[in-house]
């Protein structure tokens, strides 16, 4: 596929999907939403990607929300469909099985917003600015921002992001649960480039398993989450990775995971 609002590049184990409208700043339309689907499949399907970086062209903005000419011609019926569609594309991103690192470097608002909040891991410049605006455009977050954001940061700070439809900076993203860790604008790509190279050195399959146990037993009663880390657990310990993490530590030589 020819991509023509992101730029989509693989090395070292990482691939790196950056959102290219840095004129509109980097606002989601269809076509964009569209290239990020299939990207995201494709990494998902590269066995030699281990880690996804996502992250937005330019100094002011990752997503700065949805492209609003497009936005403000949907009808009831295509409104609910464009929805879903952009829900089942952020649903991929959270459910791919490789972790990702949302490297955000500026405005993430709206779809932007709830883009990082599917993200495995945020990172955020001091720069950065987060919302979900959608009340001041008369429509409410439609690609999961109220459930994300009450799941990452409680009903409180979900219901005053959305109601009052302001933005936050990055410092009180960090207070709040939004973001992992803030950083001088510089120093953002090569900390997400940091983390994801030591994501990419532990096991595969234990890396999914973790994954896994985390977004589907925070869904479930502790009892019900502490059988699927069981469970999850005893399949790890099926594994070649399994045997060779832990002969490695005992020989007390370097570990190679071949994700089996």
């Amino acid at each position: 596929m020819a991509y023509e609002n992101l730029l989509y590049e693989k090395r070292d184990g990482i691939a790196f999907v950056t959102f290219n409208r840095p004129k509109v700043l980097n606002a989601l339309n269809r076509k964009t939403m569209e290239e990020l689907q299939h990207a995201l499949l494709d990494a998902q399907g590269d066995e030699a990607i281990r880690v996804l970086i996502v992250t937005g062209a330019g100094e002011k903005s990752f997503v700065a929300g949805a492209d609003i000419g497009e936005l403000s011609q949907q009808t009831p019926v295509n409104g609910k469909e464009f929805s879903l569609f952009g829900q089942s594309v952020i649903h991929l991103l959270e459910t791919m099985g490789k972790p990702s690192i949302c490297a955000i470097n500026g405005f993430a608002l709206g779809g932007g917003c709830e883009i990082a909040m599917a993200c495995t891991i945020r990172m955020a410049s001091k720069t950065a600015k987060l919302g979900q605006p959608e009340v001041k455009l008369g429509i409410i977050p439609g690609y999961g921002g109220t459930q994300r954001l009450a799941r990452l940061c409680g009903k409180g700070v979900a219901h005053e992001l959305c109601l009052a439809g302001e933005m936050i900076g990055a410092e009180e993203a960090l207070r709040v649960g939004l973001v992992n860790h803030v950083f001088e604008p510089l120093d953002l790509l090569p900390a997400a480039e940091t983390l994801a190279k030591k994501i990419v050195a532990n096991a595969p399959v234990a890396v999914k398993y973790t994954m896994e146990a985390i977004e589907r037993g925070i869904e479930m009663p502790q009892e019900q989450g502490l059988f699927l880390e069981a469970t999850l657990f005893g399949l790890a310990c099926a594994t070649e990775d399994m045997r060779e993490g832990t002969k490695a530590f005992l020989e007390k030589r370097k570990v190679e995971f071949r994700g089996r």
